[in-house]
């Protein structure tokens, strides 16, 4: 195994490096065993999660067993899924069998599913071996994952900055080599924010593309579950384990799922791209604008046709997604009441005084926040003001991303407009991190797929995201757009060095 070096990049590749397919290609030659890259996995988690922070549970043995059943069953003869006993982290507002599901949140302390969410199934039945539950903002409300009530998770590629959020703690396992993949939730960006900002690939399907069942709601008709992955392959290789119809989610689609790995090598010239006038602001890092027009001009070298399009109403997204989720929040984080399952003041004497003193308690600082924004927008007197105002405002977003459609093929723009900030630079300020997410929350309101890539890197070493959107269960263009550019250049096989 040889060492690391210099900006991240690896001289060579130890086991902890490796992607889920390089993982699967390597065990079915024989060269290494499941059980080698699973131990390799935890050694890793041993050098680094101090400084890194991921995980909030860790699941060694159900995950060394998953690895050994798969090592047994290939040696008997058996053919494998791709996936069988390879190491993957869960976010956890994912329900796991017999395993702490927290949020992050104290409101949640000792919460045991007695069930797996769907996707969790899904892959435990193809073989996954379950690494173990991730660090994320507080029921998936932040962009920094310093919201949790557990840890602060630090970015691989700089431990003094944030990794993004909510799903900092599955990007950051991911980047670090702690995991070889992850599943994290996106509502307004959770997946892709922070994978622009660890350098991975993180993809947000179709609303209704994968089931939402077992996953802990924070906004229902935002949320979906999506892949965060060191390329483009493995994204792949993850959706079409986790998509597809179920009917325990009513808002689950039955649409055919087709094989998304095949779907990669098709040719892309000749695809239109749209370029969005609105997503290039006043106040992006200049570095980021830079990255994300060099990607551009890549596309149109591989025989993309580029065309600028509008999006008029982008500039009222964040306003309108600051009503829709936070009204959906204050309706599903209402069964928190200390009663059925959770954290229970001890300091009660009335039933209404242990639901008010179990709530105050058990939620953090922007749980709060965000309960009582959409409380107030629900509230008599208000609901047509806002959360009716809001919900029109985000039929006007969808019609845009429907008009642009009907002329590109994909739309391109920056995942987020900087870098990676400075743990703690926007804590005091919900402003200006809610603004951290202005260009993926449109793609949450309108219900369309989203993928974020690596593009560049700062002269600081901080990984820059490319934003590719995609038609509704059109996710086979948007993979194959972002593997065209992926082979294209060397940004994915960049490593971070913890330090």
């Amino acid at each position: 195994m040889s060492k690391e070096s210099g900006m991240g990049k690896p001289t060579g590749q130890a086991l902890h490096e490796l992607t889920l397919h390089e993982m699967h290609d390597g065990i079915t030659r024989r060269a290494f065993s499941a059980a080698e890259v699973m131990r390799a996995i935890y050694d890793r988690i041993a050098a680094v999660e101090p400084k890194v922070r991921a995980y909030v549970t860790l699941t060694r043995e159900r995950a060394e067993a998953a690895a050994a059943r798969a090592d047994r069953e290939r040696q008997a003869g058996a053919t494998l899924p791709p996936l069988a006993g390879l190491p993957i982290a869960i976010k956890d507002n994912l329900c796991t069998k017999g395993v702490a599901t927290t949020c992050a949140s104290k409101i949640l302390t000792g919460f045991v599913p007695p069930y797996n969410a769907t996707v969790v199934d899904r892959l435990e039945r193809l073989g996954m071996a379950m690494v173990g539950k991730t660090n994320m903002d507080e029921f998936a409300m932040g962009s920094s994952t310093e919201n949790s009530s557990v840890t602060v998770t630090k970015n691989p590629w700089d431990t003094t900055r944030i990794p993004g959020g909510s799903s900092g703690g599955s990007a950051a396992a991911v980047a670090a080599g702690c995991a070889a993949a992850a599943l994290g939730s996106d509502t307004g960006g959770s997946i892709r924010q922070p994978a622009a900002l660890c350098g991975l690939v993180g993809l947000k399907p179709t609303y209704g593309r994968v089931s939402r069942y077992g996953l802990i709601a924070f906004a229902s008709s935002l949320d979906q579950i999506g892949p965060l992955t060191k390329d483009v392959t493995d994204s792949a290789l993850l959706l079409q384990a986790i998509a597809g119809l179920d009917r325990r989610d009513s808002t689950s689609a039955s649409v055919d799922v087709p094989d998304y790995r095949a779907a990669l090598r098709q040719p892309v010239a000749g695809l239109r791209l749209g370029v969005p006038k609105e997503y290039f602001v006043e106040g992006m890092d200049p570095e980021v604008e830079q990255a994300v027009r060099e990607a551009i001009r890549v596309y149109e070298k591989m025989g993309l046709t580029v065309k600028e399009i509008s999006l008029p109403h982008t500039r009222y997204a964040v306003a309108t997604y600051y009503l829709v989720a936070t009204a959906e929040a204050s309706s599903n984080l209402a069964r928190y009441d200390g009663v059925k399952y959770g954290y229970r003041t001890a300091r009660a004497s009335t039933l209404a005084e242990l639901y008010a003193r179990s709530r105050a308690e058990g939620f953090g600082p922007e749980v709060k926040r965000r309960i009582m924004l959409g409380t107030y927008a629900l509230s008599a007197g208000y609901y047509n003001a806002y959360y009716q105002k809001a919900q029109q405002v985000r039929t006007l977003l969808r019609r845009d991303f429907d008009a642009a459609f009907a002329d590109v093929d994909v739309i391109v723009t920056p995942t987020t407009p900087t870098p990676a900030f400075r743990i703690g630079e926007k804590a005091d300020d919900p402003l200006q991190m809610y603004l951290s997410d202005i260009f993926t929350i449109s793609v949450n309101l309108a219900g369309i797929p989203a993928l974020s890539m690596p593009c560049g890197l700062t002269r600081a070493g901080l990984p820059v995201g490319l934003q590719l959107l995609g038609k509704p269960f059109d996710e086979s263009t948007l993979l194959r757009t972002a593997y065209a550019y992926e082979q294209e250049t060397e940004w994915h096989k960049k490593r971070a060095v913890v330090k």
